[in-house]
């Protein structure tokens, strides 16, 4: 039901990293300690409009204790673009275009602004209903780092620590056994973590995708590496 409050909406899609508990605790917060806005938290990416009795009005005791939690509390997905929405009819894959009913959702709750935390094709969604005049705020998210116009995107803090963990972990593994250790990391398109974690880790070749390489190039730099550590293990010890 339309209240005299004014209300706003908030959802995450894609997959879930660390920050978004916190995000959706912020927004929450700030909507009404602030200004005593409602805020409705549509779940599972945009699919809580496609279907609105998914989602529900977030208090401030819904929100109680998540800041340290992992996931989402609103539920995610990477498959819900309600512009072009698969459908299984009579045994076969139809797409459907639920745009509108998305809208009248909107109305429904009486949602005057989106507050949307997402990477890449989750904002993507979230422009092309600005284009249908709804007012969207967009919150960067994904661990990648893979946005323009930001510095670091959250979510991206946690996965370097995590991956320049591994790599400090594996050393004594590799210096043990004399062998070579190869760590991939996410990233897809970007090199961020590869390029952050290696340094941090103390790599001896970082592959990224926006720099060309041959497996020759690196195969010589191994052999470089190795050639050294041989000629320090030969060398008189005092």
């Amino acid at each position: 039901m339309v209240t005299s409050a004014r209300t706003i909406g908030v959802c995450n899609g894609g997959g879930d990293c660390p920050g978004l508990n916190a995000v959706i605790r912020a927004v929450v917060r700030t909507a009404k300690l602030e200004y005593g806005w409602r805020v409705i938290g549509v779940a599972n990416g945009f699919n809580g409009l496609i279907w609105p009795e998914q989602s529900q009005e977030l208090t401030l005791e819904s929100i109680r204790g998540i800041l340290p939690r992992g996931g989402t509390i609103l539920g995610t997905t990477n498959r819900g673009n309600p512009f072009a929405f698969p459908i299984e009819e009579n045994g076969r894959s139809v797409v459907h275009d639920y745009s509108g009913r998305c809208i009248e959702s909107l109305k429904k709750f009486g949602i005057e602004g989106l507050v949307v935390i997402g990477g890449d094709g989750t904002l993507t969604i979230a422009h092309e209903f600005s284009k249908l005049g709804v007012k969207v705020v967009g919150v960067p998210k994904t661990i990648d780092n893979d946005l323009m116009a930001t510095e670091f995107t959250f979510g991206f803090d946690t996965a370097l620590h995590v991956a320049t963990d591994a790599i400090d972990r594996l050393h004594t593994t590799g210096e043990s056994h004399h062998r070579v250790m190869v760590i991939e990391v996410m990233g897809r398109d970007a090199g961020w973590i590869a390029l952050h974690s290696g340094l941090a880790g103390g790599a001896d070749v970082i592959l990224i995708p926006e720099i060309p390489f041959t497996i020759e190039t690196v195969c010589e730099a191994i052999s470089q590496r190795e050639a050294a550590r041989f000629a320090w293990w030969s060398s008189p010890k005092a």
